[in-house]
């Protein structure tokens, strides 16, 4: 999150430790990127998703297999809603 804060509007650009390690992080998740499978529409899916006050994500499996993952962080204004409201909005 300390990275996407920096492209917030009149935001001060100030690299720390934490955007470093922000920044290292997600070097290694892109080089080290999960196998994805090609799902069979004749077979059933399975969707995990949560919420947080921070983000939403999503999971859709196949065969316990990774098809596609899915995350965002919450706007402004979504992190004023409830919980129950986040858990749906994850879901969409």
């Amino acid at each position: 999150m300390p990275l996407t804060q920096l492209t917030r509007k009149n935001q001060a650009f100030v690299w720390n430790e934490n955007c470093e390690e922000s920044f290292q992080e997600f070097k290694k998740r892109l080089t080290n990127a999960p196998v994805l499978v090609l799902p069979d529409a004749k077979e059933s899916f399975e969707v995990y998703c949560d919420a947080s006050k921070m983000g939403l994500g999503g999971v859709l499996m196949h065969k316990g297999k990774v098809v596609a993952y899915a995350s965002r962080q919450l706007k402004t204004h979504e992190k004023n809603y409830p919980t129950h409201d986040l858990e749906l909005a994850a879901v969409v």
